[in-house]
Formats: C-alpha cells, structure tokens, sequence
C-alpha cells in the first residue's frame, strides 16, 4: 500500500509499502529495546529508546520549538501544568476507516494506515488550535524481522511499540493480530494504534521527556508509579481521539464495550505493575471518550488510587 506525503519502501520479501517520514529510512539504526504489546510490557525504564505502547524521549524530539510556551503560567511543571491541558475539547473529527478483515495482512494495512491518517488529521489540528507545534509521527508497519534505533523486532510478545529516537510508530501487522488472540473486531486495533498515538503526544507536549527525567534516580516503587501515570494517560489520550472520532468511525456501545474489554485485558494483572488496574485502565480510557478533552488526561494530579 502506497502512503501519501511520506517516502515509499518497497519490500520484496513482503509484496508491500512501508510508509516512512522523511527523518527515517528502513534501513534503520540498531538500539536495544522493543515493547511488548501483550499485556503492554513496558521496559523503557531499563532501555533508552522505547516506550511502548512507550517510549523514552530525548531533547531532540518534538519537531522544533512551540508556538505558545508548553508549560502554562500556572505553573513550571509541564506534567501538571502543561499548555495541553488549557487548550479546551477536541473538536469533532470526521474521517472514515475501511472494512478491516484482521486475517488479511494488506486490509491491515490499509486499516491501520486510515486510523493513522485520522490520529494525525486530529492531534495536529488540536495543537495547531492551541498554539503549539506538532509533527506527526514515522509509520513503520513490518513483516518480517528488522531493527528500529530502539531495538530489534519482533521479539517474543512484541507486537507494538512507539520509538522516540525517531518518533516511529512501529506496528507488526501480522504480529498484532496473534498478539490480539486472533481478536477480529477493528476497534481494538483503533484503540492500539491510538494509544501509542498518545504516547507521540506526550513527546510533542513535552511529557514524556519530563517524565523520564523524573524517573532518574527513582526507587522501584516510584519509577512504578510514574510509568502507571504516564501509560494511564496515554490510554487517556487515546480515548481522546476515540471521542471525537467515533461518531465517523462508528463506534457505537457495543464498540465502547470491546474496547474497554480489551483495555481491562492488557492492564495489571500479575507481580508487574506498570499499566494500572482494571479498573484504572478502564476509568481512564472511559475519562477521554466521554470528557474529549486532554484536560482530564492529567493523571499526573490524581490521587494514588486511581493511578494504582
């Protein structure tokens, strides 16, 4: 499948496109990490690079200097006091999907190509409204084995994850469906790909990169904790977009409902405890699609408890 605006690679192994930004190749670096999408295993406290469904930022990303100053005179915290949360709901998003058969590596493409197009069609737009500056991310969707500068995929239980060194979204497309238990419904893949949508949002915004620094240093229950705020929020943020698009996307309740099962899948349930509760997961994601405004993605002010 051909991307619009964006360079082309051709794979032979794999009869497709792979659509890339103009600040990545597919020959891409080496690094060390790759996300586990599977019960959306974060490692970006032990490896630079990655964050998955996070990702780990560095002072060169977020695409040049903000219009509007990205921490608000409220306060000098851009976690609690960032211009992102001042800048009101997001509007309407109007964009359609095509019929996805999740078995079909080129309808997933196609699909995942479309969301991405409408996460991209939406966030700039939101920032642009608000004054900041915003650069969509690199698509990297693969079939076969490969390095990004965040690591080698797949790995065992990758399936997904977002890399900062060159702000890429990297997708397998047939690995997420194996990943997914087979799971045929298109809003879950909606979902997936606009959470780490969310974590790009965070870079842009500056949160990711405060977030780390924050987490230098920290012992292992409050690195932790930090990584819980920041994956909530970006569960958030995806439920952001799934507000103001889902009236086009057609997401109805039953919709609604695969989407929060799926959530409540992929949060804690074992020792790890880096995504959040099922219930936490599930209240956070409900917090974007019914309030649409990153205003109440700010887990960083929430009390213990709903971070837990």
């Amino acid at each position: 499948m051909r991307g619009r605006g964006s360079p082309e690679f051709w794979s032979e192994r794999t009869g497709f496109f792979q659509r890339l930004g103009p600040a990545v190749s597919f020959t891409l670096g080496t690094g060390l990490a790759a996300v586990g999408f599977t019960g959306f295993l974060s490692i970006s406290a032990l490896v630079p690079g990655a964050d998955a469904a996070w990702s780990q930022p560095d002072p060169s990303e977020g695409g040049g200097a903000a219009e509007r100053p990205l921490v608000d005179s409220a306060g000098g915290d851009p976690l609690t006091h960032n211009t992102l949360y001042r800048s009101g709901e997001m509007g309407k998003v109007s964009c359609t999907a095509p019929g996805l058969d999740a078995h079909d590596p080129e309808s997933m493409e196609v699909f995942v190509h479309a969301i991405a197009d409408c996460l991209d069609l939406a966030w700039s737009g939101y920032f642009a409204e608000a004054g900041m500056a915003f650069s969509s991310p690199n698509r990297v969707y693969w079939y076969a084995d490969g390095h990004s500068p965040c690591g080698p995929f797949p790995r065992e239980g990758t399936a997904a994850f977002y890399c900062r060194a060159n702000q890429g979204l990297y997708l397998g497309v047939r690995d997420i469906v194996a990943a997914s238990a087979g799971n045929g419904h298109p809003e879950v893949y909606t979902f997936l790909l606009s959470h780490e949508y969310g974590h790009h949002v965070q870079g842009q915004a500056r949160i990711l990169a405060e977030f780390h620094s924050a987490r230098v240093g920290a012992d292992g229950e409050t690195a932790d904790e930090l990584t819980r705020r920041s994956e909530l929020q970006a569960d958030c943020l995806a439920g952001v977009f799934l507000g103001a698009s889902g009236e086009s996307l057609g997401l109805g309740g039953a919709e609604r409902a695969n989407i929060l099962d799926d959530v409540a899948r992929r949060s804690d349930h074992g020792a790890e405890r880096t995504h959040g509760r099922e219930r936490n997961a599930r209240l956070w994601t409900e917090h974007g699609m019914d309030r649409r405004d990153p205003a109440s993605c700010n887990t960083w002010n929430a009390d213990e408890d709903l971070v837990g």
